[in-house]
């Protein structure tokens, strides 16, 4: 019988579309306390694998993914390829359901009543001024002279001149900066699996910083891939247009 399983979280990676179905990773922490005598367990990464028919009924979109908490349900999967799955564990989606948010709610149910008292408070002071009005005698009407407005055009909008457009930083050490399309890759890379945890280590410092840690290796002329495979993989699951490398010339 298939095993079943059943996480809580939110997405720690951006989504990823496929012809029929996305993908995104998850992660969950390992119990705090274990039985005397074990190791305590560190948190699961996970690569959740969702039918669009499914998904698209949740509402989620790429962004709210990322900051909404998730329940899913599935069976687990090993047979998935590295480059789709980079979390330790394959999860065959059957059902995702975005969970209520407590602090959201508190904070619209507040928000709610704070405006419901401001009003309150405006009307009485509208009655009070009204009523200050009446007992008021009645005051002769200035005559003021009303001057045609001049539209001018703002000197600051007259020295705006357009944003210069800030080139990406790279990690030290880059030589250049290539189309991550025109990368080739070995076969003997395509048969190793990088060490998960490190790969997230990557991921989480590419969404601080906005650029790799460190530039990948390829051969000259031919762009071979001769070093950095977990930082390809990363780049790949971030969907980086551009990656920084160095050269190493041919022997």
């Amino acid at each position: 019988m298939p095993h079943k399983m059943t996480i809580t979280g939110s997405a720690t990676g951006p989504l990823r579309e496929y012809d029929r179905y996305v993908a995104f990773d998850m992660r969950e922490k390992g119990s705090p306390a274990a039985p005397k005598g074990l190791k305590k367990s560190t948190f699961i990464s996970y690569t959740v694998f969702v039918a669009k028919k499914a998904f698209n009924k949740t509402g989620l979109t790429k962004k709210s993914i990322m900051h909404e908490k998730i329940l899913v349900q599935g069976e687990p999967t090993l047979d998935i390829p590295i480059d789709e799955c980079p979390g330790e564990i394959g999860i065959i989606c059957f059902q995702i359901t975005v969970l209520p948010n407590k602090n959201d709610k508190e904070a619209n149910e507040s928000k709610d009543k704070k405006e419901a008292q401001q009003e309150v408070s405006k009307a009485q002071q509208e009655v009070s001024a009204t009523k200050q009005e009446e007992k008021q005698e009645p005051v002769a009407k200035e005559v003021k002279t009303v001057q045609p407005e001049v539209n001018e055009t703002p000197a600051e909008e007259k020295k705006a001149a357009p944003p210069k457009k800030q080139q990406p930083i790279q990690p030290k050490g880059t030589k250049d900066v290539v189309s991550f399309e025109d990368i080739i890759v070995p076969e003997a890379f395509l048969k190793t699996r990088p060490n998960p945890v490190k790969t997230e280590e990557v991921i989480e410092f590419v969404k601080r910083t906005g650029h790799l840690d460190k530039p990948l290796t390829i051969e000259k002329g031919s762009n071979v891939l001769k070093d950095g495979y977990r930082r390809y993989i990363v780049a790949k699951t971030m969907k980086m247009d551009n990656v920084p490398v160095v050269y190493e010339y041919q022997k």
